[in-house]
């Protein structure tokens, strides 16, 4: 190339899907994303190319570990900070393609010396989470080592609307328009597809010299590709006739030429991972990166091999068709199996490139076991522990369809991913079974089952719940006749409220129901669900401790009651039930006695009530032995006082002049209490068996001593 072409043509690396940190904790594996992401970045430097262009899926986590983020920006670092020109320049509002605090393209900071820029979109699996809609590649793009570009922010309402911009690019006499569409949903985009002005594509200005027609359109997008289901992909028809060039990512299988979509007047590339995430045959080919070299409005591609990808072998086989196989003899099924391994080995160390280092190849083989017994692959697979990278998984046994195998040979691009299989939405469940969702909104539990899925949001569903708690209390709130509503119209209500809410939020011009979006993080959930302000969890704490809080609830009434009682013994603090509290829950009871307060008298209020009305048909003492090991467990529930609810029992009593023994156990004080026979709830707590009674009279037969007058903190009956 002459020293005017190389002044006028940008050179371009393409690569998509490198997957950082897949099988980081196998072994053999865990290595293998990154050195073949070093070796992209080392052919980026050795071809001279202007930028690198990845196509999503840069990590395979949606929170990367901190050995993933390390080795990721270790390689960027290496290879793209250097005192190399930069020789082309950005001409568009950087400020709208690169949505970050600096809203400029790295290698203009003066801070840093890049020399090899890299622009990025997100995947499916590095995708935006949380309040903040942060990804990986933000961290990436704070250290400056990557332009993080086609990050969409969904507006409108119904399904959204979503504008994108492109990064114009000028190298000499070319002029290149870049646009980027990060991973949304591809139901969701699927339809803001089909629907009129829902997504719009924002052209390059006529300037003097340069009109509209002489940009190189670039779209770099990662969805679906895969024709099983219509709704769940995205078709190249659905695309603007005016783009030149299409990098798709998402898609493993590498696709490396250039295919033109007839009518359409683009091309589209598909490179594919550069590591083997699935063991299925479109992986087992040749990976591949791609050098574009575009001027004006001609471009050339170049396939580049990657030679440090771990060899992968993939073979099916027919059991039925083997002559060599008694179908009831399992020694000659093993070894016909035993030679398949042996030639896969054989046939993947003849492909090393390097014979320095030769890396233990990945295999799997289909079996179609129909009319055969099966084997057991983990034990067949032991013998090769040491030969080959996935000993555990060489072998999948499966059956010829019922329609026959004609039908079920279907060609690789058209088959379902693993990754992909089994899943399915909500929308889909709800319109197969004819349900009509009542209380929660279809959308956000979708969103909730999303975000717990695949985001490991452990807190997702109790945040769709509360969300939507909240909306309907505002709803019902706002009624003047709330509190004429029965329990038989509750439910009415709540679906006419739903119905209500949908309605505004079709109307907000945010458009979607974000509930993660109000604020409510893991810590402010657990805040709000425990009532104390000093405690909260982290995200990788077991959610098991949000079902805890109850216990630790009730311990804290009863410390109250313990610390506002008159004229008693304070007895030690205990939590609910049998068993000592520990120090944590005394803590926790100190803490939160305040925050309580309100309700312990609400409740105290409630029981003196109830306490009335039972007084007036039947009056009897109680006493019961202080013994720790016979107090009920519910006892701890009824017992939440407060000075007021002490106050209000030394009034309008009169202590009888006798007591009568064994008629329930609450304290061991001879404390006057009231029991109503024809209330079944407080029957139930205050009546006791007749073997227990008799039990207690044992025992103080047995001691032949009084009882001590020990006051305890749970039990007491009050009015």
């Amino acid at each position: 190339m002459s020293r005017e072409d190389f002044s006028d043509t940008l050179r371009v690396l393409v690569a998509t899907d490198c997957h950082l940190g897949y099988m980081e904790k196998d072994e053999i594996r865990r290595h293998d994303s990154f050195r073949a992401f070093e070796e992209i970045c080392s052919i980026a430097e050795e071809k001279q190319v202007d930028f690198l262009l990845l196509g999503g899926d840069l990590f395979h986590e949606n929170k990367p570990s901190r050995t993933t983020l390390v080795k990721a920006i270790e390689i960027l670092r290496r290879h793209c900070l250097n005192d190399k020109p930069v020789q082309f320049q950005v001409v568009s509002d950087q400020t709208v393609n690169f949505q970050n605090a600096f809203g400029h393209v790295n290698y203009e900071d003066p801070h840093f010396n890049v020399g090899l820029p890299v622009f990025s979109i997100h995947g499916n699996h590095d995708d935006p989470a949380g309040v903040d809609n942060l990804s990986a590649i933000d961290i990436l793009s704070a250290c400056n080592l990557v332009n993080y570009f086609g990050k969409m922010v969904l507006g409108g309402s119904g399904v959204g609307q979503i504008s994108l911009y492109p990064i114009l690019m000028r190298k000499g006499s070319t002029t290149v328009a870049l646009y980027g569409l990060g991973n949304i949903r591809d139901e969701r985009l699927n339809r803001m597809f089909q629907t009129p002005h829902a997504v719009q594509w924002m052209r390059p200005e006529v300037q003097e010299g340069c009109d509209v027609s002489d940009w190189f359109n670039i779209l770099v997008l990662h969805q679906n590709r895969v024709k099983s289901n219509p709704k769940n992909a995205i078709s190249e028809h659905f695309l603007p006739r005016f783009l030149d060039f299409i990098v798709w990512g998402h898609e493993h299988e590498c696709l490396i030429d250039p295919q033109e979509v007839s009518g359409m007047g683009f091309h589209i590339t598909q490179p594919g991972s550069s590591v083997a995430t699935s063991l299925i045959d479109g992986e087992s080919k040749p990976k591949h990166v791609l050098l574009l070299e575009i001027k004006g409005n001609q471009y050339r591609p170049t396939k580049i091999p990657l030679t440090s990808v771990r060899p992968f072998e993939y073979t099916e086989i027919v059991l039925k068709d083997e002559g060599d196989i008694d179908p009831n003899d399992q020694n000659s099924i093993l070894e016909h199996l035993d030679k398949v391994v042996r030639n896969l080995i054989e046939k993947a160390s003849k492909k090393a490139v390097n014979r320095s280092d030769i890396k233990l190849p990945l295999l799997r083989i289909k079996v179609d076991y129909s009319g055969f017994m099966t084997i057991n692959p983990q034990r067949f697979g032991q013998k090769y522990v040491g030969k080959v990278a996935n000993p555990q998984d060489i072998l999948i046994f499966s059956k010829a369809s019922k329609k026959g195998r004609s039908e079920a040979n279907i060609d690789d691009s058209e088959r379902l991913r693993p990754e992909e299989l089994n899943q399915q939405n909500i929308e889909a469940l709800v319109a197969e079974n004819n349900l009509k969702m009542e209380i929660l909104p279809v959308n956000d539990l979708d969103v909730a089952l999303h975000n717990f899925v695949n985001k490991d949001d452990k807190l997702a569903f109790y945040s769709c719940v509360q969300y939507n708690l909240q909306e309907t209390r505002g709803k019902l709130a706002k009624d003047s006749d709330a509190h004429k509503i029965e329990e038989d119209d509750l439910i009415l209500k709540v679906g006419e409220c739903l119905e209500e809410r949908l309605k505004d939020r079709s109307t907000r011009p945010t458009g979607s129901s974000q509930f993660l979006s109000t604020g409510l993080t893991s810590e402010n959930l657990t805040k709000r669900s425990s009532g104390i302000a000093n405690a909260s969890f982290s995200d990788d704490e077991d959610t098991t401790q949000m079902s805890g809080l109850e216990p630790a609830t009730r311990g804290r009434r009863g410390s109250s009651t313990a610390n506002t009682s008159r004229g008693r013994a304070k007895a030690p603090t205990r939590g609910r039930g049998r068993g000592k509290a520990s120090s944590a829950m005394k803590q926790t009871t100190l803490d939160g006695s305040l925050g309580f307060r309100q309700s312990q008298r609400s409740a105290s209020a409630a029981a003196s009530a109830s306490f009335k009305s039972a007084s007036a048909i039947e009056e009897d003492d109680v006493d019961s032995p202080s013994s720790e090991e016979a107090e009920p467990e519910h006892f701890n529930k009824v017992d939440s006082t407060s000075e007021d609810d002490e106050n209000t029992k030394g009034k309008g009593r009169k202590r009888p002049a006798a007591t009568k023994r064994g008629r329930g156990r609450v304290s061991g004080t001879s404390k006057r209490g009231r029991k109503n026979e024809s209330s079944s709830s407080l029957h139930r707590l205050l009546s006791k068996d007749d073997d227990e009674d008799e039990d207690d009279e044992d025992i103080e037969k047995k001691l032949n001593k009084s009882q001590p007058r020990v006051t305890r903190n749970y039990g007491a009956l009050r009015r």
